[in-house]
């Protein structure tokens, strides 16, 4: 084993663009998105359980580095954000299912959020291709 060892905090230092709480923004603007509803900044910050102005702070983050955008009122994401946003979900449903066949009924939507983060791209397909 020739890989270094490096703590939880120089992992998580590692330069990404898109911070944790980005993610989760993303994700569910893209939820959003499929529901075919419209979304504000209010109805957002609901749906996260934030407040509004913290909503607010990170939707212009989030249009500064070009994945969501304004379109009367609505929150939309940008072509780069909706790949973005496709993925999260992806990584959120994978995970989901994988972990509801482990833990049947002790299931915890918790896990999912806190493990999607950390789960890189390569575990994360081998977990979609088992046989559960």
């Amino acid at each position: 084993m020739n890989e270094e060892f490096f703590t939880l905090t120089n992992y998580l230092h590692n330069n990404q663009k898109i911070t944790y709480a980005m993610e989760d923004y993303i994700e569910m603007i893209y939820r959003q998105y499929l529901e075919k509803k419209d979304l504000t900044i209010t109805s957002l910050s609901s749906l996260l359980n934030i407040k509004k102005s913290s909503c607010s702070k990170m939707i212009s983050k989030l249009k500064n580095i070009n994945l969501v955008s304004n379109y009367k009122n609505n929150l939309r994401l940008t072509n780069k954000g909706f790949k973005v946003g496709k993925y999260l979900f992806y990584r959120h449903e994978v995970l989901t299912n994988f972990l509801k066949a482990l833990n049947k009924d002790k299931f915890r939507l918790e896990q999912v959020e806190k493990i999607e983060h950390f789960i890189d791209y390569n575990t994360l397909k081998n977990i979609a291709n088992l046989k559960l």
